[in-house]
C-alpha cells in the first residue's frame, strides 16, 4: 500500500481522507473500535474550517456548538472574559471521530479496528508494520498518530517514553445552565480545568491535574471535593451539573516534553509530534493541521516531487515552523497556573491587560489554512 496511518483520531483520519481524496490507497490501524470517548477538551479553533470542507467534512452537518468567548478564572473564582479573535466550535470526539471514519470508509480507506502496532521496522525504502496478532503490513509511507504515547514510542526509544510525567486528565460530559458561546478555563491546585458546549445541549467538562494529588486525597471524587471545588466556579459546576456517564474517561501519563516529528522514517502528527498543554485550547486544531502538512507532503513524496530525504527534511522544517513557537509559548504558560498564589496573581493581572490575554492566544493559535 502506499500509507499506513498508525492512530485513528483527528491527524490519522484527517490525513487518510486527505490522501485518499489524492488518490492513494491508504490503510489506519486503530486499537480501539468506533465510535469511543477520548480524554480532549474538545473546543477547536476555527481555523481548520477551510480544511474540512475541503476534504467534504464541514462539521456543521453534526450541528457543533459556537464558541466566541474566553473566560478565565483564579483558584479564588476571580475572572476575566475576552472575545476569542477567530472563534470555534465544540463537537465531542465521540461524535467527530466517528463521523470522520464513516466517511473515510466510504471513500475507501482501509480500516484495521481493535489491532494494535508492537513493531516497526524499515529497510528495502519500504515499512514493515508487525501488528499484535502477527500480521505484517507493508507501505512505502508510515504516519504516526497515535496520540499521547503508545508502547510503539518505547520501540523506537524517544527520550520522553523514559521519563514519568506528574499529570493526568479527567474528562465528563454534563448537562449545565452554562453559556454555550462561552469556554471557561478554571484553576485550582496543581491544576486547571475547562467546560465549554458541545453537540446535542451537552458540555465537556475536563481538568488536568498531578497524580500527586489525586494520590493524596485517595479518589477522584474526594479530590474534586476537596481540591476543585475550592474555586467557586468550580464548585458550581460539580454541585450543578447532571454527570452524563457514571465514570470519567481517565488518562496517566501526559507528558508536555519536546518530541521529534520523524522517527525512523515515520512522519509523527498530532499529539504523537507534540502535545500542547490543554491551557492554551488548541490540540485539536494542531492535529488537524499537522496532518494537512503531512499529506502534502507525503503526495509530492509518492508522485515523485520529493526523494525520502527531502519528504522528512522539508516536514520536519515546516512543522517547526508552525508548531515549534506555539508548543514552547504553551509550555511557558503552563508555568504560570496550576499554583494558587501565582496563578491568583496572573489572572488578576491579566484583568486589567486584555490585550496580553489576545496576545497569548494569538500566540499559541495559528491561522486559517
Amino acid at each position: 500500500m502506499d500509507v499506513l496511518i498508525i492512530g485513528g483520531g483527528l491527524g490519522g483520519l484527517t490525513a487518510a481522507l486527505d490522501l485518499v481524496g489524492r488518490g492513494h490507497h491508504v490503510a489506519v490501524v486503530e486499537r480501539k473500535r468506533y465510535p469511543f470517548h477520548k480524554v480532549c477538551g474538545e473546543y477547536v479553533s476555527n481555523e481548520v474550517l477551510p480544511y474540512l470542507r475541503r476534504l467534504g467534512v464541514d462539521p456543521a452537518i453534526l450541528k457543533p456548538a459556537t464558541i466566541t468567548q474566553f473566560l478565565l478564572s483564579s483558584p479564588a473564582g476571580r475572572t476575566l472574559t475576552v472575545p476569542l479573535d477567530l472563534g470555534g466550535f465544540g463537537v465531542s470526539r465521540y461524535t467527530l471521530d466517528y463521523f470522520l471514519y464513516q466517511q473515510a470508509e466510504a471513500r475507501g480507506v482501509e480500516f484495521h479496528q481493535g489491532a494494535t502496532v508492537t513493531d516497526v521496522t524499515f529497510e528495502a525504502d519500504q515499512h514493515h508494520v508487525t501488528l499484535a496478532d502477527g500480521r505484517v503490513l507493508q507501505a512505502r509511507i508510515v504516519l504516526g498518530a497515535y496520540g499521547k504515547r503508545a508502547n510503539l514510542d518505547r520501540q523506537l526509544q524517544r527520550p520522553f517514553f523514559t521519563r514519568r510525567s506528574p499529570y493526568l486528565g479527567v474528562k465528563y460530559h454534563v448537562r449545565l445552565d452554562f453559556p454555550r458561546n462561552l469556554i471557561a478555563l478554571h484553576n485550582f491546585a496543581d491544576g486547571y480545568a475547562g467546560i465549554s458546549a458541545i453537540e446535542d445541549d451537552k458540555y465537556c467538562f475536563c481538568y488536568l491535574t498531578t497524580r500527586q494529588n489525586l494520590k493524596t486525597h485517595g479518589t477522584i471524587p474526594a479530590m474534586e471535593e476537596q481540591v476543585l471545588a475550592r474555586n467557586p466556579q468550580l464548585g458550581g459546576i460539580l454541585r450543578d451539573a447532571e454527570f452524563l456517564y457514571p465514570q470519567p474517561e481517565v488518562i496517566n501519563e501526559i507528558s508536555f516534553a519536546p518530541k521529534n516529528c520523524v522517527e525512523n522514517h515515520i512522519l509523527m502528527c498530532g499529539d504523537a509530534a507534540g502535545l500542547i498543554t490543554p491551557l492554551c485550547g488548541n490540540g485539536m486544531a494542531m492535529a488537524i493541521h499537522g496532518a494537512q502538512i503531512a499529506s502534502a507532503h507525503v503526495h509530492a513524496f509518492l508522485t515523485g516531487q520529493h526523494t525520502r530525504p527531502a519528504l522528512e527534511a522539508t516536514y520536519r522544517r515546516e512543522w517547526q515552523a508552525h508548531f515549534g513557537g506555539r508548543l514552547r509559548v504553551g509550555r511557558a504558560v503552563q508555568g504560570l497556573f496550576g499554583r494558587p498564589i501565582l496563578s491568583e496573581a496572573a489572572v488578576v493581572g491579566l484583568r486589567y491587560w486584555p490585550r496580553a490575554v489576545r496576545a497569548l492566544m494569538r500566540q499559541t493559535h495559528g491561522e486559517v489554512f
